[in-house]
C-alpha cells in the first residue's frame, strides 16, 4: 500500500521559494495568484490495512518528514 505524504509551509509561514517562483512567473507574464513550495514523499507499506497504514504515515511524518512549528502535512492513499 502506498501512501502520499504532501508537506507544505503553513499558510501564516513565509514561504520565501513559493513568493520566488511567484515573482519569476510575473516577470515572465505568466502570473499565478500563489504558489506554494513543498516536498511529495511515497511511502510504500506491506500493510494491506488503510487505517493502519495511515496511522504508520502519520506517525513518520509527524516524528521525521515535517516540522510543525512552520509546516503542516496531509496524507493521500495511492
Amino acid at each position: 500500500m502506498k501512501i502520499a505524504v504532501k508537506v507544505l509551509p503553513r499558510e501564516e509561514v513565509l514561504d520565501s521559494q513559493g513568493r520566488a517562483v511567484e515573482k519569476t512567473l510575473e516577470h515572465n507574464n505568466m502570473a499565478v495568484d500563489h504558489c506554494r513550495i513543498g516536498k511529495y514523499i511515497v511511502l510504500d507499506f506491506s500493510e494491506d490495512d488503510v487505517t493502519k497504514a495511515k496511522e504508520k504515515a502519520t506517525e513518520i511524518a509527524n516524528s521525521l518528514l515535517h516540522n510543525p512549528l512552520i509546516e503542516q502535512f496531509e496524507l493521500e492513499v495511492l
